[in-house]
Protein backbone atom coordinates (compact mmCIF):
# COMPACT_ATOMS: atom_id res chain seq x y z
CA UNK A 1 0.00 0.00 0.00
CA UNK A 2 2.77 2.39 0.81
CA UNK A 3 4.55 1.82 -2.23
CA UNK A 4 1.34 2.50 -3.74
CA UNK A 5 0.52 5.94 -2.23
CA UNK A 6 3.78 7.20 -1.57
CA UNK A 7 4.59 8.63 -5.21
CA UNK A 8 1.26 9.97 -4.95
CA UNK A 9 1.57 11.52 -1.59
CA UNK A 10 5.24 12.96 -2.42
CA UNK A 11 3.74 14.65 -5.55
CA UNK A 12 1.02 16.34 -3.93
CA UNK A 13 3.09 17.31 -1.10
CA UNK A 14 5.98 18.36 -2.35
CA UNK A 15 3.80 20.99 -4.69
CA UNK A 16 2.54 22.70 -2.06
CA UNK A 17 6.55 24.25 -1.50
CA UNK A 18 5.77 26.76 -4.20
CA UNK A 19 2.67 27.73 -2.44
CA UNK A 20 4.40 28.00 1.15
CA UNK A 21 7.34 29.99 -0.86
CA UNK A 22 4.65 32.27 -1.66
CA UNK A 23 3.22 32.86 1.73
CA UNK A 24 6.66 32.77 3.53
CA UNK A 25 7.86 35.77 1.48
CA UNK A 26 5.31 37.92 3.63
CA UNK A 27 6.95 37.06 6.88
CA UNK A 28 10.28 36.71 6.34
CA UNK A 29 13.40 36.77 4.35
CA UNK A 30 14.03 33.30 1.74
CA UNK A 31 17.12 32.23 3.17
CA UNK A 32 16.48 33.29 6.78
CA UNK A 33 12.62 31.44 6.82
CA UNK A 34 14.76 28.09 5.23
CA UNK A 35 17.53 28.35 8.35
CA UNK A 36 14.72 28.20 10.72
CA UNK A 37 12.46 25.59 8.82
CA UNK A 38 15.63 23.47 8.84
CA UNK A 39 16.50 23.84 12.40
CA UNK A 40 12.92 22.94 13.33
CA UNK A 41 12.68 20.07 11.10
CA UNK A 42 16.18 18.85 12.49
CA UNK A 43 14.74 18.85 16.10
CA UNK A 44 11.51 17.26 15.23
CA UNK A 45 13.07 14.61 13.29
CA UNK A 46 15.68 14.53 16.48
CA UNK A 47 12.55 13.64 18.90
CA UNK A 48 10.90 11.33 17.01
CA UNK A 49 14.26 8.96 16.48
CA UNK A 50 14.10 9.16 20.40
CA UNK A 51 10.71 8.52 21.14
CA UNK A 52 10.37 5.88 18.15
CA UNK A 53 13.70 4.14 19.32
CA UNK A 54 15.55 4.63 16.02
CA UNK A 55 19.10 3.25 15.81
CA UNK A 56 21.55 5.92 14.59
CA UNK A 57 24.50 5.11 12.43
CA UNK A 58 27.40 4.03 13.93
CA UNK A 59 29.77 4.59 11.48
CA UNK A 60 31.19 8.05 10.62
CA UNK A 61 31.36 7.82 6.84
CA UNK A 62 27.28 7.38 6.68
CA UNK A 63 27.19 10.21 9.51
CA UNK A 64 29.42 12.32 7.13
CA UNK A 65 27.87 10.97 3.86
CA UNK A 66 24.10 11.91 5.46
CA UNK A 67 25.20 14.87 6.70
CA UNK A 68 26.64 16.23 2.93
CA UNK A 69 23.60 14.66 0.93
CA UNK A 70 21.79 17.14 3.16
CA UNK A 71 24.09 19.57 1.84
CA UNK A 72 22.86 18.81 -1.83
CA UNK A 73 19.36 18.01 -1.19
CA UNK A 74 18.35 20.87 0.68
CA UNK A 75 20.50 23.20 1.13
CA UNK A 76 22.19 23.56 -2.12
CA UNK A 77 19.09 23.30 -4.04
CA UNK A 78 16.12 25.24 -2.33
CA UNK A 79 18.82 27.71 -1.04
CA UNK A 80 19.69 28.27 -4.88
CA UNK A 81 15.82 28.24 -5.69
CA UNK A 82 14.21 30.33 -3.25
CA UNK A 83 16.80 32.90 -3.61
CA UNK A 84 16.72 33.64 -7.26
CA UNK A 85 12.40 33.50 -6.84
CA UNK A 86 13.30 36.47 -4.20
CA UNK A 87 15.70 38.23 -7.00
CA UNK A 88 12.73 37.69 -9.65
CA UNK A 89 12.72 34.93 -11.13
CA UNK A 90 9.00 34.04 -12.31
CA UNK A 91 7.70 30.98 -10.79
CA UNK A 92 6.61 30.10 -14.38
CA UNK A 93 10.80 30.16 -15.43
CA UNK A 94 11.55 28.16 -12.38
CA UNK A 95 8.74 25.44 -13.15
CA UNK A 96 10.89 25.32 -16.89
CA UNK A 97 13.95 25.01 -14.76
CA UNK A 98 12.55 22.56 -12.51
CA UNK A 99 11.98 19.70 -15.67
CA UNK A 100 15.68 19.79 -16.05
CA UNK A 101 15.97 17.75 -12.87
CA UNK A 102 14.83 14.52 -14.21
CA UNK A 103 17.01 14.94 -17.15
CA UNK A 104 19.95 15.60 -15.35
CA UNK A 105 19.69 12.75 -13.25
CA UNK A 106 18.77 10.47 -15.77
CA UNK A 107 22.01 11.10 -17.95
CA UNK A 108 23.95 11.34 -15.00
CA UNK A 109 23.17 7.98 -13.33
CA UNK A 110 24.39 5.09 -15.59
CA UNK A 111 28.21 6.64 -14.93
CA UNK A 112 27.77 7.62 -11.53
CA UNK A 113 25.82 4.47 -10.17
CA UNK A 114 25.93 2.07 -12.97
CA UNK A 115 21.59 2.68 -13.86
CA UNK A 116 20.61 2.34 -17.43
CA UNK A 117 17.61 3.39 -18.81
CA UNK A 118 14.76 1.35 -21.34
CA UNK A 119 13.83 3.15 -24.47
CA UNK A 120 10.45 3.38 -23.25
CA UNK A 121 11.43 4.97 -20.04
CA UNK A 122 13.62 7.84 -22.17
CA UNK A 123 10.80 8.28 -23.95
CA UNK A 124 9.04 9.04 -20.63
CA UNK A 125 11.44 11.25 -19.25
CA UNK A 126 11.15 13.16 -22.95
CA UNK A 127 7.56 13.50 -22.78
CA UNK A 128 7.45 14.99 -19.37
CA UNK A 129 9.93 18.02 -20.04
CA UNK A 130 7.30 18.51 -23.11
CA UNK A 131 4.64 18.67 -20.90
CA UNK A 132 6.40 20.52 -18.40
CA UNK A 133 7.59 22.83 -20.68
CA UNK A 134 3.85 23.19 -22.65
CA UNK A 135 2.19 23.92 -18.94
CA UNK A 136 4.23 26.79 -18.36
CA UNK A 137 5.71 28.24 -21.48
CA UNK A 138 2.68 30.70 -22.40
CA UNK A 139 3.33 32.04 -18.54
CA UNK A 140 7.18 32.44 -20.01
CA UNK A 141 6.49 34.50 -22.75
CA UNK A 142 4.24 37.07 -21.08
CA UNK A 143 7.57 37.97 -18.67
CA UNK A 144 9.49 40.80 -19.85
CA UNK A 145 12.90 39.06 -19.79
CA UNK A 146 15.06 41.97 -19.70
CA UNK A 147 13.36 42.45 -15.85
CA UNK A 148 14.83 39.13 -14.91
CA UNK A 149 18.64 39.26 -14.18
CA UNK A 150 20.69 36.56 -15.74
CA UNK A 151 22.73 35.53 -12.82
CA UNK A 152 19.54 34.89 -10.77
CA UNK A 153 18.90 32.26 -13.82
CA UNK A 154 22.30 30.59 -13.38
CA UNK A 155 22.09 30.22 -9.66
CA UNK A 156 18.03 28.64 -10.55
CA UNK A 157 19.86 26.32 -13.53
CA UNK A 158 22.31 25.33 -10.64
CA UNK A 159 20.44 24.73 -7.90
CA UNK A 160 18.77 22.05 -10.24
CA UNK A 161 22.38 20.50 -10.30
CA UNK A 162 22.83 20.34 -6.66
CA UNK A 163 19.70 18.04 -6.16
CA UNK A 164 20.01 16.02 -9.32
CA UNK A 165 23.59 15.26 -7.79
CA UNK A 166 22.12 15.09 -4.19
CA UNK A 167 19.46 12.16 -5.42
CA UNK A 168 22.28 10.26 -7.04
CA UNK A 169 24.40 10.76 -3.35
CA UNK A 170 21.63 9.62 -1.52
CA UNK A 171 21.49 6.61 -3.80
CA UNK A 172 25.04 5.65 -3.97
CA UNK A 173 25.91 6.17 -0.67
CA UNK A 174 22.95 6.08 2.06
CA UNK A 175 22.10 2.42 0.91
CA UNK A 176 21.65 1.25 4.54
CA UNK A 177 20.60 2.88 8.14
CA UNK A 178 17.18 4.10 9.19
CA UNK A 179 15.65 7.10 6.61
CA UNK A 180 14.64 9.09 10.22
CA UNK A 181 17.62 8.95 11.25
CA UNK A 182 18.92 10.21 8.26
CA UNK A 183 16.87 12.55 7.29
CA UNK A 184 17.88 14.10 10.85
CA UNK A 185 21.43 14.36 9.93
CA UNK A 186 20.25 15.58 6.41
CA UNK A 187 19.03 18.87 7.87
CA UNK A 188 21.60 19.92 10.12
CA UNK A 189 24.06 19.59 7.33
CA UNK A 190 21.12 22.12 5.24
CA UNK A 191 21.25 24.35 8.10
CA UNK A 192 24.71 24.45 8.25
CA UNK A 193 24.66 25.50 4.96
CA UNK A 194 22.32 27.83 4.71
CA UNK A 195 22.23 30.14 8.25
CA UNK A 196 25.91 31.44 6.36
CA UNK A 197 24.16 32.21 3.22
CA UNK A 198 21.38 34.12 5.40
CA UNK A 199 23.94 35.90 7.18
CA UNK A 200 25.48 37.05 4.25
CA UNK A 201 22.89 37.95 1.76
CA UNK A 202 19.95 39.07 3.83
CA UNK A 203 18.96 41.37 6.75
CA UNK A 204 17.81 37.48 8.32
CA UNK A 205 13.96 39.59 9.08
CA UNK A 206 11.12 37.56 10.52
CA UNK A 207 7.96 38.91 11.27
CA UNK A 208 6.76 36.79 14.51
CA UNK A 209 3.19 36.31 13.40
CA UNK A 210 -0.06 33.57 13.60
CA UNK A 211 0.93 33.69 9.89
CA UNK A 212 4.15 32.85 10.23
CA UNK A 213 3.69 29.93 12.59
CA UNK A 214 1.15 28.02 10.09
CA UNK A 215 3.39 28.53 7.19
CA UNK A 216 6.40 27.48 8.83
CA UNK A 217 4.09 24.30 10.62
CA UNK A 218 3.24 23.43 7.13
CA UNK A 219 6.47 23.33 5.12
CA UNK A 220 8.42 21.33 8.41
CA UNK A 221 5.32 18.61 9.13
CA UNK A 222 4.16 18.72 5.44
CA UNK A 223 7.30 18.65 3.33
CA UNK A 224 10.21 18.36 5.66
CA UNK A 225 9.18 15.98 7.14
CA UNK A 226 6.37 14.40 5.13
CA UNK A 227 7.51 14.77 1.41
CA UNK A 228 11.48 14.22 1.93
CA UNK A 229 10.39 10.88 4.01
CA UNK A 230 8.45 9.75 1.38
CA UNK A 231 11.68 10.79 -1.35
CA UNK A 232 13.91 9.14 0.56
CA UNK A 233 12.05 5.68 0.77
CA UNK A 234 11.28 5.94 -3.49
CA UNK A 235 15.08 6.84 -3.97
CA UNK A 236 15.61 3.62 -1.31
CA UNK A 237 13.28 1.14 -2.81
CA UNK A 238 13.76 1.71 -7.18
CA UNK A 239 15.39 3.91 -9.26
CA UNK A 240 16.67 7.36 -8.94
CA UNK A 241 15.30 8.17 -12.69
CA UNK A 242 12.30 7.16 -11.78
CA UNK A 243 11.99 8.97 -8.52
CA UNK A 244 13.74 12.28 -10.08
CA UNK A 245 10.85 11.37 -12.67
CA UNK A 246 8.02 12.96 -10.55
CA UNK A 247 9.09 16.19 -10.35
CA UNK A 248 7.36 16.68 -13.43
CA UNK A 249 4.20 16.72 -12.16
CA UNK A 250 5.15 18.93 -9.16
CA UNK A 251 5.00 22.59 -11.09
CA UNK A 252 1.60 21.86 -13.18
CA UNK A 253 -0.23 20.78 -9.69
CA UNK A 254 1.29 23.95 -7.87
CA UNK A 255 0.06 25.68 -10.94
CA UNK A 256 -3.59 24.20 -9.91
CA UNK A 257 -3.44 25.19 -6.19
CA UNK A 258 -2.25 28.26 -7.11
CA UNK A 259 -5.65 28.95 -8.80
CA UNK A 260 -7.20 27.50 -6.19
CA UNK A 261 -5.62 29.08 -3.46
CA UNK A 262 -4.64 33.12 -5.31
CA UNK A 263 -7.14 32.73 -8.02
CA UNK A 264 -4.39 32.58 -10.54
CA UNK A 265 -5.35 31.68 -14.29
CA UNK A 266 -5.56 27.94 -15.22
CA UNK A 267 -5.10 28.04 -19.12
CA UNK A 268 -5.73 25.02 -21.11
CA UNK A 269 -2.16 24.29 -22.81
CA UNK A 270 -1.57 24.06 -18.89
CA UNK A 271 -4.03 21.03 -18.57
CA UNK A 272 -3.07 19.68 -21.77
CA UNK A 273 1.00 19.63 -20.89
CA UNK A 274 -0.29 17.96 -17.49
CA UNK A 275 -1.46 15.43 -19.26
CA UNK A 276 1.80 14.73 -21.28
CA UNK A 277 3.49 14.88 -18.55
CA UNK A 278 1.68 12.62 -16.83
CA UNK A 279 2.36 10.21 -19.09
CA UNK A 280 5.89 10.95 -19.40
CA UNK A 281 5.76 10.05 -15.55
CA UNK A 282 3.79 6.73 -15.99
CA UNK A 283 5.72 5.73 -18.61
CA UNK A 284 9.31 6.06 -16.86
CA UNK A 285 8.03 4.44 -13.90
CA UNK A 286 5.96 1.37 -15.69
CA UNK A 287 9.16 -0.91 -16.25
CA UNK A 288 12.19 -0.93 -14.19
CA UNK A 289 15.40 0.35 -15.04
CA UNK A 290 18.01 -1.92 -16.37
CA UNK A 291 21.51 -2.60 -14.73
CA UNK A 292 24.73 -3.02 -15.26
Amino acid sequence: MLARLAPVLFVFLWSTGWVVAKFADQFADPLTFLALRYVVAAALFFLLCRFTGVIWPRSRETILHAIVSGFFLHGFYLGAVWWAIGQGVPAAISGIIAGLQPLMTALAAPYLIGERLTLIQKLGLGLGFVGISLAVLPKVFAVDASAIPAFAIAVNVIGMGFVSYGTIYQKRYLKEGDIRAVATLQYVGAFAVTLPMAFLFEDMHIGWSLGLVATLGWAVIGISMGAILLLLYLIRRGDVAKAASLIYLVPPLAALEAALVFGEELTLPMMIGTAIAVTGVYLTNRNPALRR
